[in-house]
């Protein structure tokens, strides 16, 4: 098997989901309106966005040896991914709480690494040739920093395209940030990182410029509905959002945001595009419930993306 043209360093863990028409304060008990049990995780869900959106995508994590362990290996298999993931006996795969508002599909989540919390540079160090055989490497931060960082130099050195989506959100060194070809924030993240609120157009690019000072190629700052920014040394980009109907739940929108962009970027479409394309991956994301599940496939984005030419 050919070596993968993204890879992926991320976390999986098994999402609980409940819906209902509000939170409980706490010490209270509610009634809920739902609950499911399914994939998910930050880069496990962008590993899932990018191979049904036709990349051909390699995920690097830890695993338990139990049941959830068993559900990333199926979601991967049956979306194509391929598994650069270690298996531990003396820890358990991670878990995730996700609140769903019944009203609004917006969503609050709370999550458990477990054997994931150890990742490290050494398992990047193992999947060295990997990295520095694709053209796209992609991470988050919900794994430790220093495996992060540590993936990021890997990528650099082998000169491979490196994207940070910086989430959960959290204070970077400029050190790693100055390793990062594109930053992808929403507006909360990018408000984190620069202290600027996010809430415009404007306010985005202020904070892209206070990022790019800090040395980062390019930055895509995410605006939901009103789509995202893309901002680099030399141009200022703002594609719209795209409407594929209505909203089910937001939850994994941002992970289909950067799993796609990566295939994009893979298949070498400029800034424009690749955006475009990423935001009809996200587009209709939010149209269907759960993380893995809702990622769409590649006909489906094709076709949102040749309606919304012709809607123009």
């Amino acid at each position: 098997m050919s070596s993968p043209d993204i890879v992926i360093l991320g976390i999986f863990v098994a999402d609980t989901t409940y819906r209902a028409e509000r939170q409980p304060r706490l010490g209270e008990t509610i009634l809920g309106r739902s609950f499911s049990l399914g994939p998910g995780g930050k880069g496990s869900n962008q590993a899932v966005a990018a191979a049904r959106a036709g990349g051909h995508v390699g995920m690097i994590t830890r695993l338990g040896r139990d049941v959830f362990a068993d559900m990333a290996l199926d979601i991967w298999r049956e979306a194509g991914v391929t598994s650069l993931a270690s298996t531990h006996d003396d820890g358990q795969t991670g878990a995730a709480f996700i609140f769903v508002d019944d009203v609004s599909g917006d969503n609050a989540i709370i999550v458990t690494q477990g054997i994931a919390a150890e990742i490290g540079p050494e398992d990047l160090d193992a999947r060295r040739a990997e990295i520095q055989g694709a053209k796209v490497f992609l991470t988050q931060l919900e794994q430790p920093l220093d495996a992060a960082h540590q993936g990021l130099a890997i990528a650099r050195e082998g000169g491979v395209q490196t994207i940070l989506n910086p989430a959960p959100a959290t204070e970077l060194p400029d050190a790693m940030l100055a390793l990062c070809d594109v930053l992808t924030p929403n507006e909360t993240e990018a408000e984190a990182l620069t202290g600027i609120a996010v809430s415009s157009v404007a306010e985005a690019e202020r904070a892209a410029d206070t990022l790019l000072a800090k040395g980062v190629g390019a930055v895509i700052v995410t605006l939901g509905e009103r789509g995202a920014l893309y901002r680099d040394a030399t141009r200022s980009l703002h594609v719209e959002g795209l409407d594929a109907g209505p909203v089910a739940e937001t939850t994994g929108a941002g992970d289909a945001f950067n799993g796609a962009l990566a295939v994009a970027f893979a298949e070498g479409l400029d800034a424009a595009d690749a955006v475009r394309f990423a935001n009809a991956t996200a587009a209709l994301s939010v149209t269907r419930s759960g993380a893995a599940a809702s990622m769409p496939d590649r006909a489906g984005i094709d076709a949102l993306l040749e309606r919304s030419r012709q809607a123009e």
